[in-house]
């Protein structure tokens, strides 16, 4: 297994210890689970960078690091809709379509076909991070002696602004599009391949 293959599997060991962490509720877990997230985020930056670098791309490589940003996303988002201020639908459409693009692209490598993530997807991704990153960052300022004012706006954005809902809107909209991209990819590669024989069989 190839440096980066290995990175991306210790962000999905990480995940759960991610979620783990944050929900114990008490400060020093939920700083430690931001440092556990932070280094997970910068295995997925470091391993596409190596990958690269040294020309170690791999099949399963491309298979294995989006899922690891799945599961890593997944875990967060998991957390949020446990903390009360995502909604359930929400976080139903994010997590299904994941898991049908992972089980999508599996068969896929079991028959010897590699599909790159688009941009478009790569876009997802990032503004799932972000998102993730930028409310996780407020529960870390909420873990230290800040005024009661400054902690009741932080808290009223997270859980009770119709801002973050909104975002978190946005995220699961875009998320959804890249599902139904996906699979509109798919089918014009099936036609196409289908052409193929039938050309190849005349």
């Amino acid at each position: 297994m190839t440096f980066p293959n290995i990175l991306s599997v210790l962000r999905i060991a990480l995940s759960p210890v991610f979620m783990v962490l944050f929900l114990k509720d008490d400060p020093v877990s939920r700083r430690v689970s931001f440092v556990v997230f932070f280094i997970a985020v910068l295995t997925d930056w470091y391993d596409g960078w190596h990958a690269r670098k040294y020309k170690s791309v791999t099949n399963f490589g491309i298979f294995i690091d989006p899922l690891a940003d799945k599961v890593l996303t997944s875990f967060a988002f998991g957390i949020f809709y446990a903390l009360g201020f995502m909604p359930l639908w929400m976080l139903v459409i994010i997590v299904l379509r994941d898991i049908f693009v992972t089980l999508i692209r599996s068969y896929d490598e079991y028959k010897g076909r590699t599909m790159k993530t688009s941009f478009i997807a790569k876009t997802k991704t990032f503004l799932q991070m972000t998102y993730i990153f930028f409310i996780l960052l407020l529960f870390m300022v909420l873990t230290y002696g800040i005024d009661l004012e400054t902690k009741n706006t932080i808290s009223g954005f997270i859980f009770d602004s119709r801002l973050n809902y909104i975002l978190l809107l946005i995220i699961t909209l875009v998320t959804l599009y890249t599902g139904i991209d996906y699979l509109i990819k798919k089918e014009y590669e099936k036609r196409n391949e289908t052409a193929e024989e039938e050309k190849d069989n005349k």
